[in-house]
């Protein structure tokens, strides 16, 4: 068999191997070994250059797909965090208890914790200022910010 098309042959391998096991990088092996067998076809490099071409493809697809990996997806972001789009929300004390408040944050109740030096009563609104697991801490809306 032509050793082009054992390059291609195997490059479709990598790629029916990416289908498989999405995300563990077969796509630019195939690439590689489809753009290697191409060339062989075209012209028999000789084994040296085959295997020199197929990791210059390889290395170039890997960080061509890096380089975007960053671009598209900016700094990390943390969706569907329970802090995010809560920070800087009003609320409003529903309860007070020795052990920390309620609060009513659009349609839902939450338990709320305060900082040491700041007190709120029944009806005051709060500010949130960040979340710890499923408490949300707030300080008084009209508090400034330390």
């Amino acid at each position: 068999m032509d050793p082009g098309l054992i390059w291609i042959l195997a490059g479709l391998v990598g790629l029916g191997a990416e289908l498989l096991l999405p995300g563990v990088w077969f796509l630019w092996a195939g690439i590689a070994a489809i753009g290697t067998g191409l060339l062989v076809l075209l012209h028999d490099p000789g084994l040296g250059l085959e295997v020199a071409v197929f990791l210059l493809l390889l290395g170039t697809g890997v960080l061509a797909s890096l380089r975007l990996k960053k671009r598209v997806e900016g700094p990390a972001h943390r969706v569907n965090a329970p802090e995010a789009g809560l920070a800087g929300r009003l609320a409003t004390v529903i309860l007070v208890e020795p052990g920390g408040l309620r609060v009513r944050l659009g349609d839902s109740d939450w338990a709320a914790r305060l900082p040491r030096d700041a007190a709120a009563s029944v009806g005051d609104s709060v500010r949130v200022e960040g979340v710890d697991g499923t408490v949300l801490i707030v300080r008084p809306a009209a508090a400034p910010r330390a």
